[in-house]
């Protein structure tokens, strides 16, 4: 096998990956998904603004589950529980953070249990979450009270 075999045998390969990421993503957002940026904020560096990944997230239920875009897996990566999940802050994307999330997103910083996580959405995303959110029933967690 010669090196223009090898060159043809890597792009098909790659094309095939490529092709495989853009149907997955097609298949997501035609099920109802949206756009969702997600970074797992860690006790270490709360401050932080890198880890961020794009991915597709869908409501299951009491469940908001969420896959990250570049991905082969067929199974959601993070999966939030709606009984469980409380928002205890919201702001706007920082300079190092705008080019990763969507455009015009509200960062919303959650905690499931013991672990935080920020979701970044645009806003029509954000009122459909609000709205998921707000329809649990009541006594459970959820928006941190007005000051």
């Amino acid at each position: 096998m010669g090196p223009s075999e090898i060159v043809g045998v890597a792009l098909l390969v790659l094309c095939l990956v490529v092709g495989w990421l853009a149907l997955r993503r097609l298949r997501l957002i035609r099920a109802g998904g949206v756009d969702v940026a997600l970074r797992r904020v860690r006790a270490s560096r709360p401050s932080s603004t890198r880890g961020w990944n794009l991915g597709i997230a869908r409501y299951r239920g009491d469940q908001f589950v969420w896959y990250r875009v570049i991905s082969l897996g067929r199974r959601a990566n993070v999966v939030l529980s709606r009984r469980e999940l409380e928002i205890i802050d919201r702001r706007a994307p920082g300079s190092a953070e705008e080019y990763v999330v969507p455009v015009d997103s509200t960062v919303l910083r959650c905690r499931v249990h013991d672990r935080v996580v920020e979701l970044a959405m645009t806003p029509d995303v954000l009122t459909g979450f609000s709205s998921w959110l707000e329809a649990r029933p009541p006594g459970q967690l959820g928006y941190p009270a007005a000051s």
